[in-house]
C-alpha cells in the first residue's frame, strides 16, 4: 500500500498525460463520457502534476480492454496485391480509357488524338520497371 501512496505523489510525464488523454478519447467513443465531461477532464489531465491527480481523472472509468494483437502470418492481415493483380488493374483501366476515347471519337465524327497512351503508357512503364527490378509495386 505504501508503494501506491508514494507513486501517487510522484511527478507524471507528458507521456503519462497523453496516455490518460487517449483513455478519455476512448471513453467518449464508447459513450461513457459526454463532450463537456471529456473537455473538463482533458483540461484537468494536462494540468495534472502527479500520478495521483491523473488517477482521479479516470477513477470512475473501467480499465481499458486489451487490444488483440494480429500475428504477421495470420489471415486477418490484409493481403498485398501480387504482380498479376496489378497488371489486371492496368488492363482494366486501359480498356475503360480506350472505350472512352473510342466513344468520343465516334461522337465527334472522326478519330481524336489518342490521349489514353499517356496514362496507360506511364502506368505500364512503372509496372514493367517494378517487375524487372524484382520488387512488387506495393512492397517497400
Amino acid at each position: 500500500m505504501s508503494g501506491d501512496i508514494e507513486r501517487a505523489g510522484m511527478r507524471a510525464s507528458d507521456a503519462d498525460r497523453a496516455a490518460v488523454a487517449q483513455r478519455l478519447r476512448h471513453a467518449v467513443d464508447e459513450g461513457r463520457l459526454d463532450l463537456s465531461d471529456y473537455d473538463e477532464r482533458l483540461r484537468d489531465t494536462y494540468a495534472s502534476r502527479t500520478y495521483g491527480e491523473l488517477a482521479e481523472i479516470t477513477a470512475d472509468l473501467p480499465a481499458p480492454a486489451a487490444v488483440p494483437l494480429v500475428k504477421a502470418g495470420s489471415t486477418a492481415v490484409a493481403k498485398r496485391e501480387g504482380p498479376g493483380e496489378e497488371w489486371r488493374s492496368w488492363a482494366g483501366t486501359a480498356v475503360v480509357l480506350i472505350t472512352i476515347w473510342g466513344i468520343t471519337s465516334v461522337a465527334s465524327g472522326g478519330f481524336l488524338f489518342f490521349w489514353p497512351m499517356f496514362p496507360i503508357g506511364i502506368w505500364g512503364a512503372i509496372l514493367l520497371a517494378s517487375a524487372l527490378g524484382g520488387r512488387s509495386h506495393g512492397s517497400h
